[in-house]
């Protein structure tokens, strides 16, 4: 079976970056809205800031990072990521990996994130750490459906 994420993202599909890559879905109909890639390494977090203030209430965000998430990651991006439902953006380093899925409007914290810090001394792949993954059921009130 082919990840549902691999069908939205990807290299084949030539909308994936280093950085963090976005996908938004409407969180009624399930379609997508919108894919996204941010350098945050070698780019401005300009249009990352944009691109976050512009996500409406009811959307559904999958974000993944990608090489290097944070760099030029400032506070202000952090904290409208947070509004998104994460608790981990705060913490987010060089090199990190992680995953991500919230929801604008979303009454609380996201179940669906994981964060593999970058730790040489434990990294899977030498400057790297391993791979990360979720799944499961995104629940209607992240997706703005309300219950």
């Amino acid at each position: 079976m082919v990840d549902p994420l691999l069908r939205l993202l990807g290299t084949v599909l030539n909308n994936v970056g280093p950085g963090i890559n976005i996908v938004l879905i409407n969180g009624v109909t399930g379609d997508v809205q919108k894919t996204a890639h941010f350098d945050m390494y070698g780019g401005d977090v300009k249009p990352l800031m944009e691109f976050l203030k512009s996500i409406q209430s009811g959307s559904v965000a999958l974000m993944a990072s990608y090489d290097d998430p944070s760099t030029k990651l400032t506070e202000e991006a952090r904290e409208l990521i947070a509004e998104l439902g994460s608790s981990s953006v705060k913490s987010l380093g060089f090199r990190d990996n992680w995953v991500f899925v919230g929801g604008k409007g979303a009454p609380v914290q996201s179940d669906f994130e994981k964060l593999l810090k970058n730790d040489h001394g434990k990294n899977k792949y030498d400057n790297w750490p391993e791979l990360i993954e979720i799944q499961g059921c995104i629940p209607r009130y992240l997706g703005g459906g309300g219950r």
